[in-house]
């Protein structure tokens, strides 16, 4: 992340004139070397004076017509030449700019057609160029009361001057992760550097914060529960009943020796991992407490209360929960669960974090850096988005997308191979996906429409295709926006390209495979389809034709077009048309969610998880086809082989073979499409990247966590291979995030709490154990917060539990070799406590 300058490398201003039409006036701070034309034509669109503002988005560097080439040589790495992880120097091309352009027209009956159009634009490399908005808004205000080029100037000088130095630069996976949660302190640790003075820090006073903590009102999903003091405070007089003749019984001289030892070993335990009952999990935030937790029985009267619960910061705040009253809002606190706050409170407990993190110390959503810039005597606040990947450009909305394109559910034109998975039946969302990663040429017609309006289509549809940029890529290069007559050669020229139109007279060039009219909502599918891209015959993938060798028999392939085209047409015969296809169960998901009002964040994880199996599928496709895949693990079944260890298997899961057999005979023509495009390419080079950088090495994460979420009948060692593999390889930071990553969005860690209540003992352990080592970081507090009662209830037992057997084993060591264990645990022991249990 760059941090000041080169956020802005150029700033153009266009003026419509009577005369001589759209001119290109400045250039700042210096020409382009693009033609001049093209870029007024593309900053002041069609029936922009019917538009009081509009916004407008285009790139450079997508063709050689309008690939940059200013006089001055510049340094900034938005224009020097960068390649494809991969590829050789000579493939090397200039990175994509954006291009943000606002148009207003100002009536002024003075003027000759009584209004004067205007467009100012920057030119950037940030894919979120919706934060220059208010830059633009400023600016053009300001040309408008002074034109000259002085105010290109100031804003090429005011953009340039933000700050995002100190913005965290998060990874792929903690990308995933922090779009996947709608917590707004996650990460928050890594605001850490940030002072208190900032303003995305409330206040400067402790007393202030804590008074606005007891007082603040909550929802369900922005409390900040700390994880288990509610499973381990205890009802203190039924405590004292049953209490009473345990003790009396338990006063002789082995349980004092052991219970000597235990305070030694609670003090310098050796891996600096402490239970879930220390301060570890209080991080600040408000308790979560459940009344009456009678089964659990851990004789803390032995350690005394003070060690048994966990302890809280000084603007903590508890939330009781009785049988007679249940409560999550911190501003319903009773003084009796005040009471309890004292009470429980160790003498000796420490923050975790420092002010910054704070849970009540947050006023700001994490998912942004907040920062201002000044312009002029205006200080704009900047909101920086920390999840948007270089695919996902702009404000974009999946589900304006999706509602738009659900009135017709029937595309009109021929059914293809290549676009209609479900016959005749496919939902125009999923034609246009598979228009999208087959690489079809597509334009989306805006006719008496606002640019800005089209332009956003045609985003939301490259976000759509790449799984919201956290999948597949290349589809911003072939995107414009808005496109017009003026550069039509040069956009038409580029193959698979995307557009966006507001002149009908394109829809009736048929210079396009897939044309999406907003106005209506229509999808059409060329007529022409058939004769430019003709159906290649497939490897046939029915029944008993595939071999579980990975390889298929060539002599059982689909013959003609004439079979594929019938099979098409007769889809009610097929499997392909079934009201069960995977793609419409998908889509009838999403249009549910949007109807029950869920917000765009879901939509784009579900897109996300859908194109990352449409992925794995095309590698078990690849697989079958030419016995072996170029990207993605290789599709194996889980084996148990006597005399050898278990192998957990990998690939994409099915729930049973022909379910297998019906997918992959949908998707085969798709896929043998995709794979011929771009975006197949990229994948290639991109997976043999992640697989290198990859932190959990030798099993494939998705299939496990598949298996533990669908699988009915699993056998014991295949679960215990599953948890065991995952306890051994998730330990780092880097381990933990792309594990919390790879979760199925909405269930978190719930699948693998399921663990917890498995009949196996040596399964639960090893759940415990790795839960107990996502604890070690506060973003895998925050998934085990998630948790729902049970299963904490459950992992806090347990955990407790295996911590009071190995205590009771290290004083069994202690009785026997009592010099041994205290030079082990002493004072020079290398391994200390730390917060979270990190280590």
């Amino acid at each position: 992340m760059a941090g000041h300058g080169n956020h802005c490398s150029f700033v153009l201003l266009a003026e419509f004139h009577i005369l001589e039409g759209a001119q290109l006036k400045y250039q700042f701070p210096q020409p382009l070397g693009v033609d001049e034309g093209v870029l007024a034509m593309s900053m002041l669109p069609d029936g922009a004076e019917t538009q009081l503002d509009d916004w407008t988005i285009f790139f450079l560097n997508q063709t050689p017509l309008n690939t940059i080439s200013p006089v001055l040589a510049l340094e900034s790495p938005e224009v020097k030449s960068v390649g494809l992880p991969g590829e050789d120097t000579a493939g090397d091309k200039p990175e994509l700019l954006c291009v943000l352009n606002l148009v207003r027209t100002k009536h002024d009956k003075s003027l000759d057609r009584g209004a004067q159009v205007l467009a100012l634009a920057i030119c950037t490399r940030h894919p979120f160029i919706q934060i220059f908005k208010p830059f633009l808004l400023l600016a053009l205000d300001d040309y408008l009361l002074d034109p000259s080029q002085d105010c290109l100037a100031r804003l090429f000088d005011a953009v340039n001057s933000m700050d995002l130095s100190a913005a965290p630069n998060l990874t792929r996976h903690e990308k995933l992760v922090m779009r996947s949660s709608e917590r707004k302190d996650i990460f928050a640790e890594k605001f850490a550097h940030i002072t208190a003075q900032q303003s995305w820090v409330m206040g400067n006073s402790t007393s202030v914060t804590k008074t606005a903590s007891q007082h603040k009102s909550t929802n369900s999903n922005d409390s900040y529960s700390s994880f288990e003091e509610g499973i381990l405070f205890r009802n203190k007089e039924r405590e004292k009943h049953q209490d009473d003749g345990r003790n009396r019984r338990r006063e002789n001289q082995h349980v004092k020796e052991r219970t000597e030892f235990e305070n030694m070993a609670h003090s310098q335990f050796p891996h600096g991992q402490n239970s879930p009952s220390d301060s570890s999990f209080s991080l600040g935030g408000s308790a979560v407490w459940v009344g009456d937790e009678s089964g659990l029985d851990l004789s803390y009267k032995e350690r005394g209360d003070a060690s048994s619960v966990t302890s809280l910061t000084a603007n903590s705040t508890l939330v009781g929960s009785t049988r007679n009253r249940r409560s999550t809002d911190a501003s319903s606190i009773s003084s009796h669960a005040q009471g309890r706050e004292h009470s429980y409170r160790l003498p000796h407990s420490q923050q975790n974090f420092p002010d910054p993190q704070k849970r009540h110390g947050i006023v700001k959503d994490t998912h942004f850096y907040h920062t201002t810039v000044a312009y002029k005597e205006y200080h704009l606040p900047i909101n920086m988005p920390l999840s948007t990947f270089p695919e996902e450009v702009g404000d974009y909305s999946l589900i304006t997308l999706i509602k738009t394109f659900s009135v017709h559910p029937v595309v009109s034109g021929p059914v293809h191979p290549h676009l209609h998975t479900n016959g005749p039946q496919t939902h125009p969302i999923i034609v246009l996906f598979n228009a999208l990663v087959t690489g079809k040429r597509i334009i989306f017609l805006g006719h008496k429409r606002p640019a800005g309006l089209v332009s956003n289509f045609v985003l939301s549809a490259c976000a759509l295709g790449s799984g919201c940029g956290a999948v597949l890529r290349g589809f911003t290069e072939r995107a414009f926006p808005y496109a017009n007559l003026k550069n039509r050669d040069e956009w038409e020229a580029v193959p698979a390209y995307i557009a966006g139109v507001t002149n009908p007279i394109f829809g009736t060039s048929r210079q396009w495979d897939l044309f999406l009219d907003i106005s209506t909502g229509s999808v059409m599918v060329s007529k022409d389809i058939h004769s430019n891209y003709p159906t290649q015959a497939t490897v046939g993938l029915a029944g008993p034709i595939i071999a579980r060798s990975g390889t298929l028999k060539a002599e059982s392939s689909l013959g003609s077009e004439d079979e594929i085209s019938r099979m098409t047409k007769e889809g009610s015969k097929t499997d392909l048309s079934k009201d069960n296809n995977a793609d419409k169960m998908f889509i009838e998901d999403i249009r549910t969610a949007i109807e029950d009002h869920f917000g765009e964040s879901l939509v784009r994880m579900r897109f996300t998880e859908y194109v990352t199996r449409f992925v794995r599928l095309a590698s078990r496709y690849e697989e079958e086809i030419t016995g072996t895949t170029t990207f993605g693990f290789p599709s194996v079944p889980f084996t148990e082989v006597l005399g050898r260890p278990p192998k957990l298997g990998s690939g994409i899961a099915f729930s049973d073979e022909a379910t297998c057999l019906k997918e992959l005979a949908a998707n085969a023509h798709r896929i043998e499409a995709w794979r011929k495009t771009t975006s197949y390419r990229y994948l290639v080079l991109d997976c043999a990247k992640y697989h290198t950088n990859s932190s959990i090495k030798g099993f494939d994460v998705l299939h496990q966590l598949f298996r533990l979420r669908y699988t009915k009948n699993m056998s014991d060692s295949e679960a215990l291979t599953i948890m065991k593999s995952l306890a051994d390889g998730v330990k780092t930071y880097d381990q933990v995030v792309e594990l919390l990553a790879s979760l199925p969005h909405g269930g978190g860690l719930m699948y693998l709490g399921f663990s917890l209540f498995h009949q196996k003992e040596a399964i639960r352990e090893y759940t415990v154990s790795l839960f107990n080592q996502l604890r070690a970081y506060p973003v895998g507090v925050l998934f085990l917060q998630a948790l729902n009662h049970f299963q904490r209830y459950a992992y806090v037992r347990q955990a407790h539990a295996k911590e009071r057997k190995m205590v009771l084993v290290a004083a069994e060591n202690y009785q026997q070799h009592p010099q041994i264990t205290e030079n082990v645990y002493g004072k020079n022991a290398m391994v200390g406590n730390q917060p979270n249990g990190a280590f």
